[in-house]
This record gives C-alpha cells, sequence and structure tokens, in this order.
C-alpha cells in the first residue's frame, strides 16, 4: 500500500507533544522471569480482551466514548488514518491520497480538501464504497448532533457553527452550510472549511467513518435531503439501526453484541481491501471484577485485559504475561464534574432535593463556594503517590502537559481542609453549613481508582461537618453515560482521551458550553465561548497561547472541574499476542489497539 506523508502543516500540540520525547514505545517487560517461549496462545485465530466497561452505542456519529469508539474502529473505516504509532504522520485509508499542498489535494489557503476516493473498497452487507456514500457519512455526523455527541469535532470547523441547534429548535442553516460544503466532483470528495483550521486532517483520522448510504435509507435512516434531516437531528440513542447493526468497510464485521453480558464478538470481513485480518474473531468483554480479569489472564483465557496502577503488582509475576509500562498519554483523566443545574425529577441520587441534610438541590454546585470547598476536598497528591503509584504528575489544568497552551504557572487548588471548612461555611449564605446535606457520588463500576477517588472525597468532606452526607456506589458504564447524559449525577468522575492532539480538543469539551462536559454540567461562561471559538481559528501563535492561558485562569476562577493527572499508563497483555502498536489517540488506548494488525504465536 504505498504511504504518504503528512506534509501539511502539523498542529502546533502535535509538534509539541512529539519533541517532549514521547511517541511509541517498542519495549516490553516480560513477567515471570521471561519464560514464556514453550508456552503456546489458546484459540491461536481468536484474540479476547477484557475490560471494565459495556458500549454505549454503535452508531459512529453517536458514540462518544472510547469503548464503543474502538469497536467503531475496528468496524469502519476513515477517510484518513494515523499511521503506526504517529500523531502527526497520517496514510491514505478510504481515500486514495492525504490532501497536501505538495500533491496539490490542499488548497494554498487551507480551506479546501480534496478526497480522490479509493475504488474497490467493499461494504460488509454487499456493495463498495462510492464518493455519494463519503459526502453522506459526514453531512450524517454533523447533522445527527446529538446533545453531548462527537458531531461538533466536523461540524465547527466545516460550517462554523458549534451546534446545528438554537434554543432547542434545528437550524435551516446547518443543513445548508453543511452540504454547500461537501461535494462530489468526480471520483472525489472535496470539503471546504468556514476557516483554515490547521488539525483537520487529524480530526477525519478518527471522525469520518464511512457508512453505506444505501444501507442507511433502507433501514428507515436519513435519506439524505434537506425536506428530512431535522428528523433525524438529536434522536434518541436506539432509534436508528446503526445503534446495534453495522455496514461499514473495516477490516471487522459484527457477529453480535449481548447487552446482558457485556460482550461484543466480531468476525473477519475477508473481503477487506488490504487483505484479511490474522485474526479471525475478536471478543470483547466486559467484566468488572479485576480477580476475573486476572485469572482469565492467568489462565490464556484472555490475550489481554484492562488495569490500573493499584493491580500492576498483582500482574508482574504472572508466567506468559507481559507488562508495557511508562507510555506516555495526552489526555485529561479522571477529571472530577460539578453539575451546576441538577436534573431533581426522579432523581435517586439527590436525596430529598433539598438543602435540608437529607438531600441537595438544583443548584447545590451554582455556588462556586461548594465547588471551591470540594477543590480542597481531595488529596491530588495522595492520589498520585498511592493509587497511582507515583506514576504521572499533578494536573493543574484542562490542558495536559506537553500541550500548546499549557499553562506551567497556572495556580491551582490543592488539598487543604482547613480552607475547604472556610468555603463550605460561605457557601448558600450558611445554610448548606447549618443544615447539611446527603447526595449519591457515583462511579462506572470496575474502575477502581475512581472508586478511590468517590472514596477519599466521601471520607474528607464527611470529617469536616457530621452533617455532610456522601454515599458511594458503582453504576454499570452504559447507565453511567445516561444518568451523567440526563444531568442526574450531582458531580461525577470522568475523563478525556482527545479526539485529536489540539489544545481546541480540550478546550471545547471542557469549557464550551456547546462541549461534551458543560451541556452535562449545564455550565456557561460567555468569555470561555467566545475564548473558545477565537482561539480555534487564530493563526498567530502567541496570540492563541494568551486565549488558552486566560480559558485556563477562567477555569480556576469558576472551578467547573477539578484536574488530577497529567498521566502515564500501561499494558497488560500475553506473551504471544504480536503486532501491537502504541498510539494515544486510538480510543482506550493503551488498552487496545486496531485489531487489524495483531496476531497471536
Amino acid at each position: 500500500m504505498s504511504r504518504f506523508k503528512f506534509t501539511f502543516a502539523i498542529p502546533l500540540a502535535a509538534a509539541l507533544f512529539l519533541s517532549s520525547g514521547c511517541g511509541k514505545k517498542d519495549s516490553s517487560s516480560p513477567a515471570g522471569g521471561g519464560k514464556t517461549a514453550s508456552q503456546s496462545s489458546k484459540n491461536k485465530d481468536t484474540y479476547v480482551h477484557v475490560t471494565i466497561s459495556d458500549i454505549d452505542s454503535l452508531d459512529p456519529a453517536w458514540s462518544y466514548d472510547t469503548a464503543s469508539h474502538m469497536v467503531i474502529e475496528n468496524l469502519y473505516e476513515f477517510l484518513v488514518a494515523y499511521k503506526g504509532g504517529s500523531i502527526t504522520e497520517l496514510e491514505p485509508q478510504v481515500a486514495e491520497k492525504v490532501p497536501s499542498i505538495e500533491n496539490g489535494l490542499l488548497s494554498p489557503d487551507g480551506r479546501t480538501y480534496t478526497f480522490p476516493i479509493r475504488k474497490g473498497i467493499k461494504f460488509h452487507k454487499g456493495g463498495e464504497v462510492t464518493p455519494e456514500d463519503v459526502r453522506y457519512s459526514l453531512i450524517r455526523f454533523m447533522l445527527f448532533d446529538r446533545a453531548g455527541g462527537p458531531s461538533s469535532l466536523l461540524l465547527e470547523p466545516v460550517t462554523g457553527l458549534d451546534s446545528t441547534r438554537k434554543d432547542g429548535k434545528p437550524l435551516d442553516a446547518a443543513y445548508d452550510k453543511a452540504a454547500a460544503a461537501v461535494t462530489v466532483e468526480g471520483d472525489a470528495v472535496v470539503l471546504k472549511l468556514h476557516k483554515p483550521f490547521a488539525p483537520m486532517l487529524t480530526v477525519l483520522a478518527s471522525w469520518s467513518p464511512i457508512v453505506s448510504k444505501e444501507w442507511a435509507v433502507a433501514g428507515a435512516g436519513w435519506d439524505g435531503t434537506k425536506e428530512t434531516w431535522k428528523a433525524h437531528n438529536n434522536p434518541e440513542k436506539t432509534a436508528e439501526a446503526f445503534y446495534d447493526q453495522e455496514n461499514g468497510s473495516g477490516p471487522f464485521l459484527l457477529e453480535r453484541w449481548d447487552k446482558k453480558t457485556k460482550e461484543v464478538v466480531l468476525t473477519r470481513f475477508d473481503d477487506y481491501w488490504r487483505g484479511p485480518a490474522k485474526l479471525k474473531r475478536a471478543h470483547i468483554k466486559g467484566v468488572d471484577e479485576f480477580q476475573t480479569r486476572k485469572l482469565m489472564l492467568a489462565a490464556g483465557d484472555a490475550d489481554s485485559i484492562y488495569a490500573d496502577y493499584l493491580q500492576q503488582p498483582l500482574l508482574k509475576n504472572l508466567p506468559g504475561v507481559e507488562l508495557i509500562d511508562d507510555l506516555p498519554r495526552i489526555d485529561m483523566n479522571p477529571s472530577i464534574y460539578f453539575v451546576f443545574d441538577i436534573e431533581t425529577k426522579g432523581n435517586p441520587n439527590v436525596g430529598s432535593g433539598k438543602l435540608d441534610g437529607k438531600g441537595v438541590p438544583a443548584d447545590f454546585f451554582a455556588d462556586v463556594n461548594v465547588r471551591k470547598a470540594f477543590a480542597h476536598s481531595f488529596d491530588y497528591e495522595g492520589f498520585i503517590r498511592d493509587v497511582n503509584r507515583g506514576k504521572g504528575t499533578r494536573a493543574v489544568s484542562f490542558i495536559p502537559k506537553g500541550l500548546f497552551g499549557f499553562n506551567p504557572e497556572q495556580a491551582h487548588y490543592e488539598y487543604d481542609i482547613a480552607k475547604a471548612e472556610s468555603y463550605f461555611k460561605k457557601a448558600h449564605g450558611g445554610k448548606l453549613w447549618q443544615n447539611g446535606f446527603k447526595f449519591t457520588l457515583a462511579y462506572n463500576a470496575g474502575n477502581q481508582p475512581r472508586e478511590v477517588i468517590a472514596n477519599m472525597i466521601k471520607r474528607a468532606v464527611e470529617s469536616i461537618n457530621p452533617k455532610f452526607q456522601i454515599d458511594t456506589r458503582p453504576i454499570q458504564w452504559s447507565t453511567y453515560l445516561d444518568m451523567s447524559n440526563a444531568s442526574k449525577l450531582p458531580m461525577f468522575i470522568m475523563g478525556w482521551a482527545p479526539d485529536f492532539p489540539d489544545p481546541h480538543n480540550f478546550a471545547f469539551p471542557f469549557l464550551h458550553s456547546n462541549g461534551n462536559y458543560p451541556r452535562l454540567q449545564r455550565y456557561k461562561n460567555a468569555e470561555a465561548d467566545k475564548l473558545v471559538t477565537a482561539a480555534m481559528t487564530e493563526t498567530d501563535a502567541e496570540k492563541r497561547r494568551a486565549m488558552y492561558y486566560r480559558l485556563q485562569q477562567i477555569a480556576y476562577e469558576d472551578v467547573p472541574s477539578l484536574y488530577i493527572l497529567n498521566s502515564v499508563l500501561y499494558r497488560t497483555q500475553r506473551s504471544w499476542v504480536k503486532g501491537y502498536v502504541y498510539n494515544p489517540i486510538h480510543p482506550d488506548s493503551p488498552y487496545s489497539c486496531p485489531l487489524y494488525y495483531l496476531s497471536k504465536e
């Protein structure tokens, strides 16, 4: 396959990330003395990955969590893709070439991208990928625009809109702008941006999944016309066939998704254009209990598992198991989020729904004093030292250390119970201190670090005033997502893995009112909204840096979220697994990777 180096201007974020010495890590550390040569794998044609999460949806326009997107990445193909472990070098996939100024497929002003579409790529359920399928896929992705979904990643740079709706109603201009921006010219698809946006190709490398228009329409999906798009804008999760079915062109196709057992089974697509994968099947299972995951790994019934640093000592001496450690991340995980306007109706997490000692009201966290009190109630350094085994460094803002725009001098909150108490006494005019409160702080089941975070907060806050009560409990991942989407978790613990390596991909989801987390939190700061939008297209590096510095200060002043860790991670796998390549951009990395490259000895 011909490969084209990504010669268009590399995003500043990516360039600075690479300059820090981060990148693909080739070496691994065999456990059990390294005596693994005599061990052979079970069922060499089938790969089993055991994680902690069930998936949310298979619809590539809906999915915005790493568990779902990891599966989607193996079912669908994109216009371009990351080359190996690089976050700056791209290679063509559905497109025949990666557009650049040098090859004439990117206009000198940086706005118009031409993608010649590769011929002979087959969909899983028949038919070949056409330029019209590509156009339909890109427009559908933008106009689908489910609340809290990924559509803005394309919608904003392509159309200049950060949402297809105003006051909850679809905008006619959204369709007009999207349809005009994506056109078919012969065997090519032409994409014209509202303004130049340097990271555009890296966005498309993860967020241009190509679907079959004919199959979608036959399954009562959007027919591609202006007259009907509004009926498919911000739909219910299960409204379209893409939710639990697929018709992609990737190396694997869906055999089944068992929602009760949290298992997805993929089978090899033998007509895949690059040639069949080495593996015939892949099982992705959700198992909350670490001990079960460990036993499956030790017995060879799992080829790789999810494991955090708390669990690492229990894996180091397993024969035939290797740990690939100190893999650098450019994420913000975990983080703690406050909901400014909690949905109290039918919500078991808020108790009475009043500030009467038996619950919390909808505006509990709307008081900045409450947020600052919680900010001083978490032992950040203790978490890194004891839970993360000293791995990583303290995060001081929503921009990870190493990315362009990160401010190393940014003020941040420290663990200080006395300061926490003083803010609690000021909150809600003194009523909070007098009456107390009670709510549930949930975490996704099986995620032990987030469980520890919840209980660290519980112990610290309850030690300040006996009238303060926080219950902690685990919730299945898909349910956790549903409850957070409905703003029914008063505060919640999640993380953010980058969609593309640029500070905008952290500023928008953390601070813009239409971004992923502010929408769930019902948080809005007008100055932040303007700065996020302006910084996205600012071409002067110093002006752009100043904007991100100001945004980090706003985040410090408003305290919508708490940032804990600039992380490194590790991967746990059987030593018979071959072909693993680490790329921090891949969803659910390093626990999983594109299955096409893997094999078993």
